[in-house]
């Protein structure tokens, strides 16, 4: 069983308190000679585009000695997670889960947000104390 992030727990329900329904905790991404687990799996409908949406969802605490470290590991993984699933679970977007203090704290700096935007990462952002989503940013 994969550790779980500290976040885990929060992210959840802050995905439940925004209308998903978490339906793969862990979500298992398999192809070929490998399984991966991604934190969660989650969907939604939405009346007015008279569809669903699905979602996978990697919680990412970036608690390591080094940022760029942690960010590092956490956009190769987002990016492997991601070419699997265009594979295996082409309707599923994939979206890396940080806390709205990280995000204010480092996200925001020039060569974060260059990053981010080059490898086409989606960002959900979250209150860990309210277990709220405080942002989807595409």
């Amino acid at each position: 069983m994969p550790r779980h992030d500290a976040y885990h727990n929060a992210v959840r329900r802050a995905l439940i308190n925004d209308g998903w329904t978490v339906t793969d905790d862990p979500f298992v991404i398999e192809y070929e000679d490998v399984q991966l687990k991604a934190d969660l799996g989650a969907e939604k409908t939405f009346a007015a585009e008279k569809g669903e949406r699905k979602i996978v969802v990697e919680i990412k605490v970036f608690g390591g000695l080094s940022f760029f470290n942690d960010l590092h590991k956490a956009t190769g993984q987002y990016c492997n997670y991601r070419a699997l699933l265009q594979e295996t679970n082409p309707e599923r977007e994939i979206w890396l889960a940080v806390s709205n203090w990280i995000y204010e704290a480092y996200f925001q700096r020039l060569s974060t947000r260059k990053i981010i935007e080059a490898q086409q990462i989606g960002l959900l952002v979250f209150d860990a104390d309210l277990e709220e989503v405080v942002q989807w940013i595409r």
